[in-house]
């Protein structure tokens, strides 16, 4: 959700809607998301009007002056429980939701990325549980003139494949990450 990466992000540091939206844009693609300036400024305005971020003014040299967002105490706490809250991952791997949700409420420490990324490894682990021998949707296909029956079956079975493939590779990335917040938790005397 845009409200939390917002929150987030201003958890960093404070910002204009503008910087926001040009970090998204940049630093910040590899969310997933990258959103017009309107629904940015759109979920800053909802920000405001319950108590989670101040403004202020900033004057620029060589651009219009600046509203500035920054975190109130409210929006520390929303970013908090947010951080705290049952993380439930997408059917689809590798969804924005869990790049979202690592960064910014991972952010507040160690123990709440070990919690996430352990969510998502199990789910992705069940998930594969259950697709072991899949039977893909063309091997029952009435495909037009157009397409080879045969070819298509292939080229479905090579599409399957890559999605395996990248989820074999995501599942290891869980799995190294998992191993290194253990190890980072352990270090600070956290519970793993």
């Amino acid at each position: 959700m845009l409200e939390h990466t917002l929150l987030g992000l201003l958890a960093r540091k404070p910002a204009s809607g503008y910087d926001i939206g040009k970090w998204l844009r940049t630093d910040g693609r590899w969310l997933g998301r990258s959103p017009s300036m309107t629904p940015i400024y759109r979920a800053l305005a909802e920000l405001e009007k319950r108590g989670w971020v101040d403004i202020r003014i900033e004057e620029r040299d060589t651009a219009p002056a600046a509203k500035v967002y920054s975190l109130t105490t409210d929006g520390i706490d929303a970013l908090k429980a947010w951080a705290a809250s049952e993380y439930r991952p997408s059917e689809r791997p590798m969804a924005p939701d869990f790049t979202q949700r690592l960064s910014f409420a991972g952010q507040l420490g160690p123990e709440h990325a070990l919690a996430i990324v352990r969510t998502e490894l199990e789910f992705r682990r069940r998930q594969r549980a259950e697709e072991q021998d899949p039977e893909l949707a063309s091997v029952n296909s009435d495909p037009i003139a157009e397409i080879d029956r045969e070819w298509l079956i292939h080229v479905d079975a090579l599409t399957h494949d890559r999605g395996w493939q990248s989820t074999s590779l995501y599942i290891g990335w869980l799995e190294t990450t998992e191993r290194q917040l253990v190890r980072e938790c352990a270090r600070r005397g956290l519970p793993t």
